[in-house]
């Protein structure tokens, strides 16, 4: 079920995968909540980007991004916005931090 995005060597979601597998929950909704909060991070990590990208860049990037090319997604980013691994790693830890911290609060309740 693992998508390979670009950043997918910066950004590992393995921590979201054990904690939501350990939830009382069905298959499907293991599925659909790990869906969910691997689309956060992509969003999240998108929204990033695009922050950091000069505006005539972005059309570019999103180019790359829907053709999947991740050599030229990086030779882009690496030549027009500064720092952006650092900046992607910390984005993606700050949302998987605040998805584990709802996650530990769902299962306590129950």
């Amino acid at each position: 079920m693992k998508n390979k995005h670009f950043y997918s060597h910066v950004v590992d979601t393995t921590s979201i995968s054990i904690e939501i597998a350990d939830m009382d929950l069905t298959q499907d909704e293991r599925v659909h909540l790990l869906s969910l909060a691997e689309s956060n991070i992509h969003h999240a990590v998108l929204d990033t980007v695009l922050s950091e990208l000069p505006q005539e860049d972005k059309k570019e990037f999103l180019r790359h991004v829907r053709d999947d090319n991740h050599d030229k997604i990086w030779d882009l980013l690496k030549t027009k916005a500064e720092n952006i691994e650092n900046k992607i790693r910390k984005t993606a830890e700050a949302l998987k931090a605040e998805l584990l911290k709802d996650i530990e609060e769902t299962k306590a309740k129950k």
